[in-house]
């Protein structure tokens, strides 16, 4: 069974088609990328499947579970980490950890989640020190950190590194990747596509709402004779 399964899923925003009948699946502990530009449909599609956008037609399965019919359902068992996210700045950084865990788990439960969050943000000292003290990268490895540290069967991450220096980058994608190798499955979505190359073992194209080629990079390197997934990309759409 695959993790996750999207057949013929379209999203309309009134007249306009934000995602055009696309269907993908996403194996059990695998990274897999939606990439494309801007406006393509990528956070669109991930925002359906975190159950924060209904679907317009088509269907969506996680781990069995029909998004439509267990919404509910699909929540227990996934974390979504958008863009956009923030923090709250008055809390230190552990306190915020403590925080959104005390959603999930009580007790000794919710202290093993924090520090399995402390443990992934790895932000040493500066995990005591108030949030409005982070730069951007340090914001971004404690988000991934509570997006993480539940343990989820599904981590969905937007744009993980957007805006990032490349040392923080570079921490953020092995912390992910490492996470997979755990025993989480990943979809994640970025512009970057050198980024997701790095990451992924199969990615989709997509572009104006529609997926235009699928596979693993290697493999779509290959058959359009690119040295890397950009090159990929444009020859798919030109």
């Amino acid at each position: 069974m695959p993790a996750v399964e999207v057949k013929d899923l379209d999203k309309n925003y009134g007249s306009f088609k934000g995602v055009k009948g696309i269907s993908f699946e996403v194996e059990d502990r695998e990274v897999f990328g939606l990439i494309g530009p801007n406006g393509a449909g990528k956070t669109t599609t991930l925002r359906v499947i975190a159950t924060l956008l209904e679907i317009s037609g088509g269907s969506v399965n996680v781990f069995g579970h029909d998004l439509a019919k267990e919404p509910h359902e699909v929540r227990k068992i996934l974390s979504y980490l958008p863009e956009d996210a923030g923090a709250y700045k008055n809390l230190t950084g552990r306190d915020y950890l403590r925080f959104i865990a005390n959603f999930f788990a009580s007790g000794q439960a919710a202290k093993d989640i924090v520090a399995r969050g402390i443990e992934i943000a790895a932000l040493g000292n500066r995990i005591d020190d108030k949030v409005n003290t982070y730069s951007k990268g340090m914001t971004r490895r404690l988000l991934v950190g509570r997006a993480l540290m539940t343990n989820p069967r599904l981590a969905i991450l937007d744009e993980l590194t957007s805006g990032l220096d490349v040392v923080n980058a570079q921490e953020i994608r092995k912390i992910v990747k490492d996470i997979a190798r755990n025993g989480t499955t990943v979809l994640l979505s970025s512009h970057n596509m050198l980024e997701v190359e790095y990451m992924c073992d199969r990615i989709a194209l997509i572009n104006d709402g529609v997926i235009v080629e699928m596979g693993t990079p290697a493999g779509l390197k290959k058959k359009y004779d690119a040295c890397n997934i950009e090159d990929v990309f444009m020859r798919v759409i030109t």
